[in-house]
């Protein structure tokens, strides 16, 4: 079993031709609603992924999050859109609240960028909270993901996982630049997946500088300037890990076996014809991570390392090229890199 623990919204996304200015009224072109979150996202996706495997080797999936009560209307819609192949049976749902986390979302044509404005106001996990859903999973599961936040009680479960189930994996997922204890969560997590938007950020680099005594060239307080950079300095805080990648938009995506050195490399995925709709990435790295766990837990033997980063930006590209994630799965047959 995978289980995922990360938080759960439901999304209102905008489209208007440009970024509305203070006090400016614009009309959008379009408007959809759909439920959104990092782990629920990977988790859709795995879910088709799966599902094209024979019934008795698909792997189960769970997701851990905090919804409002169990018989809201929210909570009813959650499970519905998920589908069967995700339980949501170890969710902490919050009776008394009716209302989930939810995520406002403008999307510039103009631009291709997203401005994002969330609303939650159901309290957040507990350590206790989660170590008792630890418990009660990790003789079962093989694989825990985590989505990168309140990283404070994050790593304190991550350790729990860790003196309790020494057998289960773990991985993380580091975005939010400015938050602070994701270095933290790096180096005790088997698996870590960078975005861009992260290793972007300045203040990284002077971390390095204050915590590690060893040459990381990366510059001069700018940030790392490429996903190969970003690979290579992580890898000096993080030998533990078995595989660190990350993630550079356009540039495609690298990963690095710490262990042995070995980089490898894919590019982002285009092909004659290929057209991006849309414009803002919205779940694309979400979808690279969806790729990159199956292809670490249902084709770990049949798949190299490229192959499985292969089938990442494959799948994140096909996303792009759609709105929504129905029917990613396709990419396991139509997909370049050969199965």
């Amino acid at each position: 079993m995978l289980v995922a623990v990360g938080a759960c919204y439901l999304d209102t996304i905008l489209t208007t031709s440009h970024y509305p200015e203070e006090d400016e009224k614009l009309r959008a072109s379009s408007v959809s609603r759909r439920r959104g979150g990092n782990c629920p996202n990977t988790l859709e996706v795995l879910a088709q992924l799966v599902s094209q495997q024979d019934a008795q080797d698909q792997l189960r999936l769970g997701l851990i999050t905090v919804l409002p009560a169990r018989s809201s209307p929210a909570s009813q819609l959650i499970q519905s859109e998920l589908g069967s192949r995700v339980s949501l049976e170890h969710c902490v749902y919050r009776e008394g609240f009716e209302d989930p986390g939810s995520c406002y979302i403008i999307r510039s044509q103009s631009t291709g960028s997203r401005t994002i404005v969330n609303y939650n106001n159901l309290p957040d996990f507990t350590l206790k909270e989660l170590e008792e859903k630890s418990d009660r999973l990790g003789s079962t599961a093989s694989w825990f993901h985590f989505e990168g936040r309140i990283p404070d009680i994050t790593l304190l479960t991550m350790r729990h996982l860790r003196r309790q189930f020494p057998w289960v994996r773990i991985s993380v997922e580091i975005e939010k630049s400015g938050r602070s204890g994701l270095q933290a969560l790096a180096e005790e997590a088997d698996v870590v997946f960078y975005a861009k938007s992260w290793a972007l950020v300045s203040d990284i680099v002077e971390w390095h500088k204050a915590q590690v005594k060893v040459d990381l060239s990366i510059g001069q307080g700018a940030g790392y300037k490429t996903a190969e950079e970003c690979l290579h300095a992580q890898a000096a805080l993080a030998p533990s890990s078995s595989l660190l990648c990350c993630t550079w938009g356009q540039d495609g995506a690298s990963a690095l076996q710490p262990a042995n050195g070995n980089l490898v490399y894919a590019p982002a995925f285009t092909v004659e014809g290929f057209q991006v709709i849309d414009l803002s990435p919205i779940g694309a790295g979400d979808t690279f991570i969806a790729g990159m766990l199956y292809g670490l837990t249902c084709r770990d033997t049949e798949w190299g390392l490229a192959q499985k980063l292969a089938f990442a930006t494959q799948l994140a590209g096909m996303k792009v090229s759609q709105e929504g994630f129905t029917g990613l799965h396709r990419v396991l047959v139509s997909m370049k890199c050969p199965l």
